[in-house]
């Protein structure tokens, strides 16, 4: 099957697995109350999926080991084996066990997928094509979760997940059917824990990691309150902040367009720097264009669509750090952006209670910063991280 196919239908089984990811946030109050507990334990089922995401690469190794149809296959399976719980058995624990499963399913699945086109696509082309496949993370917010929407609001809270069991079982059948079982592009590698020294040795791959840890706690400082500031801010109820959503939607959807069309033409590492200069941009603005309600929605555009940009630039460029170990490296790389979000949600409303929504954007910028300076070292244009690992290695010896 033509690779453009593939891309196409790639894309659109990462929208199932995104729908899950993403839809609970909306609707989060409405599975408390379906389920009869408070919201607080539906937090903590969510506290366990972000736990989960950071061990992320004690799967996707399989990827490399086994081979990419493996890795996506073994990610469906996990897909379906978790909603397919809440479909049988609807419950707090259920939700909680399909909520971690579908995160560990992106763990498997993401990196092989990313892993396939790159060892397939040319690296001059590859910000095209992953750009494409990250397109999922959009369409699922824009499509995938007002459909689950209409199901809760006319079947109730668990409607979504025997519809979701259905459509991983059918991604599966695609997957078996559409990837081909002899891969010449590339030999599997039994030694996992070769893999994982090799990323962890490679300045570069530390660097990128470093990206995306830095970038994601910058977009999570105001991913987490922007809601909350709208509604202090202007008395926004929930339809508009619906509408909100929908903005940051098509931002990121925009994002995602405009890797497809520039990055490989400019350059991935010139691509993430103009995309985190950007965000840092957005980020100063913000509390200052967003005294009025469009204001805030315009300013909300630019730092959300500067953001993606930035993030689905940096795949490509991650995805040739380590050739030998692809999934692994990607694997790590969504560690990083875990760490960064975990970060990112533990410090957003700390910091917006006791300083307001100004030194909330001021922080964000300064992570971006930081990932700038990252992105200086990945390209070996400063030497701060061999230092740094001469230096502790000097301070604690083994043994």
């Amino acid at each position: 099957m033509r690779l453009k196919v593939q891309l196409v239908v790639i894309t659109c089984l990462r929208i199932i697995l995104n729908t899950m990811h993403r839809m609970v946030y909306p609707f989060l109050t409405i599975f408390a109350r379906g389920l009869g507990v408070d919201v607080t334990a539906i937090s903590f089922a969510l506290a366990g999926r972000n736990v989960a995401s950071i061990f992320s690469p004690v799967f996707a190794p399989v990827a490399d080991q086994r081979g990419r149809k493996f890795g996506m296959l073994a990610g469906a399976v996990t897909f379906t084996a978790g909603v397919g719980l809440v479909a049988i058995h609807p419950s707090l624990i259920t939700l909680t066990i399909a909520l971690i499963l579908a995160v560990t399913s992106k763990s498997l699945f993401d990196p092989a997928i990313q892993a396939y086109f790159g060892d397939r696509v040319a690296y001059e082309q590859r910000g095209t094509a992953l750009a494409i496949t990250e397109m999922s993370w959009s369409l699922a917010f824009i499509a995938g979760v007002p459909l689950m929407g209409f199901l809760i609001a006319h079947f109730g809270w668990s409607a979504p997940f025997p519809v979701l069991t259905a459509l991983g079982i059918s991604m599966f059948v695609v997957v078996w059917w559409m990837i081909p079982r002899n891969d010449p592009h590339h030999e599997p590698n039994n030694d996992t824990l070769k893999n994982v020294r090799i990323v962890l040795a490679s300045i570069p791959a530390l660097a990128g990691i470093s990206i995306a840890l830095w970038s994601s706690a910058a977009n999570e400082m105001v991913n987490i309150v922007f809601g909350v500031w709208l509604s202090d801010s202007f008395g926004l109820q929930i339809a508009a902040l619906a509408g909100a959503s929908a903005v940051i939607g098509l931002a990121e959807l925009s994002g995602e367009g405009l890797v497809a069309l520039v990055t490989d033409r400019i350059g991935k590492p010139r691509a993430v720097m103009i995309g985190l200069s950007a965000n840092i941009l957005a980020s100063v603005l913000l509390p200052f264009i967003g005294r009025t309600e469009i204001g805030a929605l315009i300013g909300l555009f630019f730092f959300y669509i500067s953001f993606e940009y930035m993030v689905v630039s940096q795949l490509p460029m991650m995805n040739e750090v380590v050739p030998h170990a692809r999934a692994t490296t990607m694997a790590f790389n969504l560690v990083g952006f875990g760490i960064g979000r975990s970060l990112g949600a533990l410090l957003s409303t700390l910091v917006y209670q006791r300083f307001g929504f100004l030194t909330v954007t001021m922080v964000a910028a300064v992570f971006n910063i930081f990932a700038m300076i990252a992105l200086a070292e990945m390209q070996q244009k400063i030497i701060i991280l061999p230092r740094f690992i001469t230096w502790f290695k000097r301070t604690f010896p083994r043994g």
